[in-house]
């Protein structure tokens, strides 16, 4: 069934899905760097000292030296460290969330989110960022699921900064969603989905979508969506 038909669905034989990129669309600004740099004032002061070092890591991987998957084991074991029991990261997770929902939630994105859910779109949070604090995140937000980076578990239960599977980033953030929407049961022709995103490398699930939102993005993105009839939406302007 292709979309055109999905989207002529009597509204009672479909579920809706509203699914939300993290950065820069629901926040202002990255979260990756500041959660490294959050986590590492709070467990280890002293790795504050190797925060020079994150350009040479960045450096590398605009020259293809590294994948974005490594640059994030990378930075992660520079400023937080290979291993941290959960009941310390735990309570560095959650003051990070508390810190970013006071600071870096875009009003117009709260706004976005409310709507959605008052319309009974179930919500999901698809983001590269790590799990471990997106998830915290998107429980503040109401979201009902996330899809993300995960990171690795020892031996010993800590949390490593090894990637558990694969960075959830482009063609492989449509190929997690629609492994979710598999394990949640549902199929593809009977939810109407809609995606809010800020960068083209989300195109790919732009273009699965039954509603594509290029939301507060750059020029390229801007430019595909202007092709492709999206919706273009900038709610740091609101």
């Amino acid at each position: 069934m292709d979309k055109r038909r999905r989207l002529c669905l009597p509204h009672a034989m479909t579920s809706g899905l509203a699914i939300y990129d993290m950065d820069r669309t629901v926040t202002r600004r990255a979260t990756y760097t500041p959660f490294l740099i959050y986590a590492a004032r709070r467990l280890a002061p002293w790795r504050m000292l190797l925060l020079p070092v994150v350009p040479f890591t960045m450096l590398a991987y605009v020259l293809g030296l590294i994948d974005r998957g490594r640059l994030k084991e990378i930075n992660y074991r520079l400023l937080i460290g290979r291993g941290v029991p959960p009941e310390r990261l735990e309570a560095v997770i959650e003051g990070f969330a508390d810190h970013q929902l006071a600071t870096n939630i875009l009003p117009g994105a709260r706004s976005s989110i409310a709507a959605d859910k008052a319309a009974g779109r179930k919500l999901v949070l698809a983001t590269a960022s790590y799990r471990l604090y997106a998830a915290a995140i998107a429980r503040r937000l109401g979201f009902d699921d996330v899809i993300a980076t995960e990171t690795a578990i020892d031996d010993q239960g800590w949390t490593i900064e090894r990637i558990d599977g694969l960075n959830c980033y482009g063609d492989v953030k449509l190929a997690m969603i629609q492994a979710w929407l598999e394990r949640e049961g549902l199929e593809r022709d009977a939810v109407h989905i809609r995606f809010y995103s800020d960068h083209v490398s989300d195109a790919p699930v732009h273009h699965w979508s039954d509603e594509a939102f290029a939301t507060n993005a750059h020029d390229r993105l801007v430019r595909v969506a202007e092709v492709e009839g999206w919706e273009v939406l900038d709610w740091r302007k609101e």
